[in-house]
């Protein structure tokens, strides 16, 4: 028994904190910005918590870049979104 996926769990609780900060932020601002923060950051957690949860999930495996590629490409869409209005 290893503690890799305890850390996965605690990393996607960290990073669904985190998503949960900035929908705080955003609904106080109403910048769209901490929208797409907080949606990326509740994907890398559900993210982490494939990682956890199933066997044949790895750091290497398509299935979680592709999901981190979806998280990163939200962020860099708010920051577009945002430096254009």
């Amino acid at each position: 028994m290893t503690l890799v996926p305890f850390i996965h769990g605690a990393v996607a609780m960290g990073a669904a904190l985190v998503g949960v900060f900035f929908l705080r932020f955003w609904k106080q601002a109403h910048d769209r910005l901490f929208l797409f923060f907080a949606l990326a950051f509740f994907i890398l957690g559900a993210d982490y918590v494939m990682l956890g949860l199933l066997s044949y999930a790895t750091e290497w495996r398509i299935p979680v870049f592709t999901v981190r590629l979806c998280a990163f490409l939200i962020i860099l869409i708010g920051i577009a979104d945002k430096n254009r209005r």
